[in-house]
């Protein structure tokens, strides 16, 4: 019973001593003022931190700024003066820290290091990649910019170990951003950049004031300019094909170096180097041509599965000339879009650096698929305008189809007379020939006749094949389930990876593969009716019957990765050439007055040009000799 109270009365004393906690906490809980204080100190706290970073991101641009820092002392000077010489003096001013300078406009932000002087970091402001992180083309120490000199008293420097000072100041609307490498207040080696409002130019200028005493002129001043570009879009591969080092010289000759492996290449004059990242380019122009230039290009996607960060390794190496023992190179820096239409306005032949195809292939784009799709897509969505923009490529082409297939039909339609020739002559060759080149001639018809309408069509087909993956235009627009027209579409994830196919399955090349297998299963089965098989030649229709089922298997795998704005227009372009050879078969070829007027021509006297002559000569020839080895046998 002792023992029942004992534990009541414990159970109380609990229950009041957590009472009275209570009570107390509750009165000195904080009023609302004070709550209220302790938000606004809090956020003073941040806004004070959030300063503080701000403060050691942004370089200040002036030596007043660090007036508060200490200077090295007489045992730091002398060791810099014994390692640098006379740009100690440079590494002993207050702005000889690793330290970063922004400046922006309304396309650009861009860092700049003060150890080498040069851009850091380059963001395009309007632009985003695949992953919808922004577009850097400078970025976490992927490029190096260097310059390599002697001095008089023997030193071997490079400008990326040595610290700049930095200052800005405007120049009208324009923003100048001044690296100097110091030896003294009015001796330095300046970098000397200017942005413009709303431009992807930037003025680059290096020069020197008051360092021909200082400067070794008879050692070269190299310049070094190395970037590692960076992934951008969704198939490294595929991107990787259309990154590529390419550079005018000799005028206003462009060239490349290799595609997709390791390259290298020299030059005596070059006009600008660009470092195409497929839509985005960093260019380097010079106003005086420069001299003896080394570019080296190196692959860095070997294994896609693994390579994912970087494309390709671009080096440039060329020496600066001396003016009076003075540096004085005046050079732009273009950090913007692969953008025909933008290239173009600095008119200084930038546009070339873009693969629209070699000759004329490269004609017809400029000339006529680039106006006819900025025209379009300025009225319809982007899909749309390929679509218009396909069939109207196939209305002009259709006579071309036309004349393949009236071809194709007046073969068909000589066959049976081809197959006797071959029977009533099949111990002579030379025979069949000379009477199967008889027959052609005076029917009017030639194996060659089909052949021909698909070679005027080649021209079309490979700068079609150029136009689609440069066209920036194209980049990040959607249609239909395809969210980017540059890139490939996506209808279902792999869960594994298929060599030369990918990870992913693209609907487009799947349609437009089906387009193609009924196509060839079309023409071709309509070649091989009108094609006579020959002895001793290749059996040409088994060879048709695999092309049939290897041309649609290659397209599905090779387009996969491919733009989808490619595939796109295959597809609808096939299925309008299937649509048209069914109009010409069904409403506007009529096989029976094709035979007819076979028929007439070989009525008429038909005369031999002097080609057809030279080769019944030859065969007559052939024949004779022929005959003279039977008998001497």
């Amino acid at each position: 019973m002792e023992e029942k109270k004992l534990d009541i009365n414990s159970i109380i004393g609990f229950v009041l001593i957590f009472g009275i906690l209570m009570y107390m906490l509750w009165q000195n809980q904080p009023t609302p003022e004070e709550l209220e204080a302790q938000e606004k100190a809090k956020q003073e706290q941040v806004e004070t931190e959030q300063k503080a970073e701000n403060q050691e991101s942004s370089l200040a641009t002036s030596s007043e700024d660090f007036s508060t820092i200490s200077e090295p002392d007489s045992t730091q000077l002398t060791d810099l003066r014994n390692k640098l010489g006379a740009f100690s003096y440079s590494a002993s001013l207050p702005s000889a820290t690793t330290k970063e300078t922004t400046v922006e406009n309304e396309v650009l932000r861009l860092k700049f290091s003060s150890k080498g002087g040069y851009l850091s970091e380059v963001m395009l402001k309007n632009y985003v990649n695949y992953d919808s992180v922004p577009i850097y083309l400078i970025k976490d120490k992927n490029v190096n910019f260097n310059i390599n000199f002697g001095t008089t008293d023997s030193r071997i420097l490079n400008t990326r170990d040595l610290h700049f000072q930095p200052s800005i100041t405007k120049n009208g609307e324009n923003t100048i951003v001044s690296m100097k490498l110091k030896v003294s207040e009015s001796k330095f080696l300046e970098y000397r950049y200017e942005l413009k409002p709303n431009d992807y130019m930037i003025g680059f200028t290096i020069r020197s004031q008051g360092l021909n005493d200082v400067i070794n002129s008879s050692q070269e001043i190299n310049l070094d300019w190395t970037l590692k570009g960076y992934r951008h879009d969704k198939s490294v591969q595929y991107e990787n094909r259309y990154t590529r080092l390419t550079y005018q010289h000799e005028g206003n000759k462009v060239s490349k170096l290799g595609q997709m492996g390791d390259d290298e290449e020299d030059e005596e004059e070059v006009n600008w180097l660009s470092y195409r990242q497929h839509f985005f380019s960093s260019i380097l122009l010079s106003e005086k041509p420069l001299e003896k230039v080394k570019l080296i290009s190196n692959n860095l996607v070997e294994d896609e599965e693994i390579d994912t960060v970087y494309t390709k390794l671009y080096t440039s190496k060329f020496p600066l000339g001396l003016e009076g023992g003075e540096v004085n190179q005046a050079l732009s820096f273009y950090y913007g879009p692969t953008d025909s239409k933008i290239l173009k306005k600095y008119k200084k032949n930038l546009e070339e650096s873009i693969p629209f195809g070699w000759g004329i292939f490269g004609w017809i784009n400029k000339s006529v698929f680039i106006p006819l799709f900025a025209f379009l897509s300025g009225i319809f969505p982007y899909g749309i305008a390929i679509i218009i923009m396909t069939i109207l490529v196939r209305i002009v082409m259709s006579p071309v189809t036309y004349k393949s297939y009236v071809s194709q039909a007046k073969m068909k339609i000589l066959k049976p007379e081809i197959a006797e020739i071959q029977a009533k002559h099949k111990d002579n060759k030379i025979k069949i020939q000379q009477e199967t080149m008889a027959l052609y001639s005076k029917a009017g018809a030639s194996p060659m006749a089909g052949c021909l309408p698909a070679l005027v069509q080649l021209p079309v087909f490979y700068a079609l094949f150029m136009f689609f993956p440069t066209a920036f235009d194209l980049r990040q627009k959607s249609f239909l389930w395809a969210e980017d027209l540059s890139s490939y579409d996506t209808i279902a994830e792999l869960p594994f990876h298929i060599p030369f196919y990918g990870d992913h399955v693209s609907l487009f090349p799947i349609l437009a593969s089906i387009a193609i297998f009924i196509y060839m299963k079309m023409t071709t089965g309509q070649q091989m009716a009108s094609q006579p098989t020959q002895e001793g030649m290749p059996d040409m229709q088994k060879m048709m019957k695999y092309m049939i089922y290897f041309s649609p298997l290659m397209m599905l795998f090779f387009f996969n990765n491919y733009a989808s704005g490619l595939s796109l227009y295959y597809f609808v372009s096939n299925l309008i050439t299937i649509g048209i050879m069914l109009v010409i078969k069904n409403y506007i070829i009529d096989e029976d007055k094709i035979h007819d007027k076979i028929q007439e021509n070989k009525k008429k006297p038909k005369k031999q040009n002097r080609f057809q002559k030279k080769m019944a000569e030859m065969m007559e020839q052939a024949e004779q000799q022929k005959k003279v080895k039977g008998r001497k046998k």
